[in-house]
């Protein structure tokens, strides 16, 4: 099957709010309390705060594809956009999420080189993201990726407070 990645347009929206809810969900619902998924699904991915992301020039989506059908996205941030401080010669991959039933197929290091390409298209030093600390799968892929910790920032599930690690590589 082809696999394609795709930058996401307005007309995407709907497909983007579909993939963004199922694949967070897949992801953290098994580790989280119902009531803190659903708060953040709400505030993260109704259709309105989505198409202001889509709006933004210094933030892109893309899908990656597996024939027909999305199997995950990435979102890229640059300069301001970006959800911590960390410059101008830096970009953040703020999410990379995949379809349970297309994880550990090498999608996400698909996606995480076309995050890489753009950083260095765009004269970027570094990339960086945020993954939760209790997320030992995905920690383990960034680090054999080359990505090392560099601190740590808060990120709310609903109401409750937990804590990222901030990984980043040089490039």
């Amino acid at each position: 099957m082809t696999t394609i990645i795709k930058q996401c347009t307005h007309r995407d929206l709907s497909k983007l709010q579909e993939i963004s809810i199922q694949t967070f969900t897949e992801t953290f619902r098994d580790q989280n309390t119902p009531e803190s998924i659903e708060a953040y699904l709400e505030r993260a991915f109704n259709l309105g705060q989505l198409e202001k992301e889509l709006s933004n020039t210094s933030s892109q989506f893309y899908f990656v594809f597996v024939g027909e059908e999305v199997a995950g996205y990435l979102k890229v941030n640059m300069n301001e956009s970006q959800s911590e401080e960390m410059g101008n010669d830096v970009l953040e991959i703020e999410r990379i999420y995949m379809k349970r039933n297309y994880q550990k197929r090498g999608l996400g290091k698909y996606l995480l080189n076309k995050a890489i390409d753009i950083a260095i298209k765009e004269n970027k030093k570094k990339v960086w993201l945020g993954v939760w600390e209790k997320n030992e799968n995905a920690i383990a892929f960034y680090k054999k990726l080359g990505f090392v910790q560099t601190g740590s920032h808060s990120f709310f599930m609903g109401d409750e407070e937990q804590t990222d690690f901030i990984m980043t590589l040089s490039i």
